[in-house]
């Protein structure tokens, strides 16, 4: 089986920019390498993107959001990530399930655990490797407004709700050292990208 990476944060964090820095230096080393992301990756999970993503912060309760990503991440599973890694690819993945379980954390602690259930009962695969780019709340909350995207629906939820999936990252982080790397965001992309690729090597 091959190897999935994924990469978590904050949005506004630069992990969509290191995940495609990883891709890149693991591509020209003549490695089998797939980016994607979530919510999205295949058609299906690009359609729920849509509806997780746009329209105002109250749009869906917390536990129909669960729901819905779910759903992309069986999709995303089924049509691109587990054909990927029975072919011996590393797939590289800008967010997973450690994002739905952060989020809602975030904005319902109580729901964690279903989260966790859902997770087991109808994606089962983790990864084997998180990096968690960790920076200040309010640059994060900045850039990811600057984009101008569109896809603000989580931005628009303010501060406090930034400050409190930054603690959940980091908590994510302490409680899962084998697993999840912290990585500070607060500095310049190349500095960033260096110590990324040091780590990516060492769990080749």
């Amino acid at each position: 089986m091959g190897h999935l990476i994924t990469f978590e944060g904050m949005d506004g964090c630069g992990k969509s920019t290191q995940a495609r820095l990883l891709t890149e230096v693991l591509a020209a080393k003549g490695l089998d390498v797939v980016l994607t992301r979530e919510p999205g990756g295949s058609p299906g999970a690009e359609e729920i993107r849509q509806l997780l993503v746009e329209g105002p912060p109250e749009r869906w309760s917390a536990e129909t959001e669960i729901l819905l990503f779910t759903a992309a991440r069986r999709d995303h599973m089924e049509k691109i990530i587990r054909p990927a890694l029975e072919r011996d690819a590393t797939v590289i993945s800008d967010r997973y399930v450690d994002s739905t379980r952060v989020y809602q954390g975030a904005a319902r602690p109580e729901l964690r655990a279903l989260v966790d259930q859902l997770h087991d009962a109808v994606i089962g695969t983790d990864p084997d490797l998180t990096f968690i780019i960790d920076m200040d709340p309010a640059e994060a909350l900045k850039r990811g407004l600057d984009r101008d995207s569109g896809e603000h629906r989580f931005e628009e939820m303010g501060h406090d709700f930034q400050d409190r999936v930054r603690k959940g990252f980091r908590a994510l982080a302490s409680d899962n050292p084998d697993r999840c790397r912290l990585i500070d965001g607060n500095r310049d992309v190349d500095a960033v990208a260096r110590d990324i690729f040091r780590i990516a090597e060492r769990n080749q």
